[in-house]
């Protein structure tokens, strides 16, 4: 598929509408993924003095605001855009895969901490968890990405850390919650078998990446 160039916020959040799954970066397919489709100016440069700029990583906050779709570890453990409108079937489907967390476990204790709070960037979720020792952050991200792929963790906004003159920095900090606590326990409810999900969801991918391959399109997918 031809995708229009996309130079604003306005756009992408019109064509994440649109065909409802957008990962940010490289999808294995070529040419779709959000770094591919905005134009030349919104990608990631870098300066002589050491500096960056990239528009759309500063986008993603003010697309996930506006309400209208999800955003997290969801493509192959890459992340991505879901609409609201997709989001049911897909998180049928994911959770079918990937069943909640055993009682005890470190990744139900994480859920459990991130309910209790609302919402945490993830340093403050780890030290809530008393994950804090050695070693400890490659796992817990491990863990929070399994938990992104099940869709029970997403992402509520970005925060960025601030210099003297209060001129934000750096790559932010993700600002995580659970689908239920940012849309309800309505946002969840699907009315067809995983299977079915499946199925409606792949027509929807033949129809608007027709020359993906069955592989390609379940490697996003599992």
């Amino acid at each position: 598929m031809k995708y229009p160039v996309v130079y604003n916020i306005a756009q992408l959040t019109e064509l994440i509408q649109q065909i409802g799954f957008l990962p940010l970066l490289d999808s294995g397919i070529w040419g779709y993924s959000a770094e591919e489709i905005v134009s030349e100016d919104c990608r990631y440069v870098t300066f002589s003095d050491g500096g960056w700029d990239w528009p759309l990583w500063k986008w993603k906050g003010p697309i996930v605001l506006d309400g209208d779709c999800m955003y997290g570890k969801f493509f192959a453990n890459k992340a991505g855009f879901i609409s609201r409108e997709w989001w049911p079937d897909f998180c049928n489907y994911r959770r079918s895969r990937h069943p909640a967390p055993e009682e005890g476990s470190v990744e139900e204790a994480i859920l459990l901490t991130l309910q209790e709070h609302g919402s945490l960037i993830a340093r403050e979720l780890r030290a809530a968890c008393g994950l804090t020792g050695p070693k400890m952050r490659s796992r817990f991200d491990s863990y929070v990405t399994r938990l992104q792929m099940s869709c029970r963790i997403v992402t509520e906004d970005f925060v960025y850390p601030r210099d003297k003159h209060g001129h934000e920095y750096g790559w932010g900090w993700s600002l995580l919650t659970t689908p239920e606590q940012l849309y309800g326990k309505d946002i969840c409810q699907c009315p067809r078998t995983p299977e079915e999900s499946l199925e409606r969801i792949l027509t929807h991918f033949r129809n608007f990446l027709p020359e993906a391959s069955e592989s390609q399109l379940m490697k996003l997918l599992k």
